[in-house]
């Protein structure tokens, strides 16, 4: 059975990675509360598994090459004074 689940990014850097349960669709990147969150379309019931996720600040250079990034959604922090855009790293 599909759920939509929230995830709150706990983000200490701007690399991270978050446990997603098998499968889950990505379906956006906001904030709420001026907290960044993502919310997943996931089946509860696959295991978990770890996804590596790249923020990157508006003029900010990436070291990635874009073939191992996937844009996942924008989201503007402290009112909007930044704005940051998540990709998913390939691993």
């Amino acid at each position: 059975m599909l759920e939509v689940y929230k995830y709150v990014l706990e983000i200490a850097s701007d690399r991270f990675d978050v446990f997603l349960p098998e499968g889950a669709q990505i379906l956006t990147v906001q904030t709420q509360f001026d907290i960044p969150c993502l919310w997943a379309l996931v089946n509860p019931d696959n295991k978990p598994i770890v996804r590596r996720f790249r923020l990157v600040g508006t003029g900010h250079s990436i070291e990635e090459d874009e073939s191992e990034l996937f844009y996942h959604g924008t989201s503007q922090l402290m009112g909007g004074k930044r704005v940051v855009h998540l990709f998913e790293v390939s691993i």
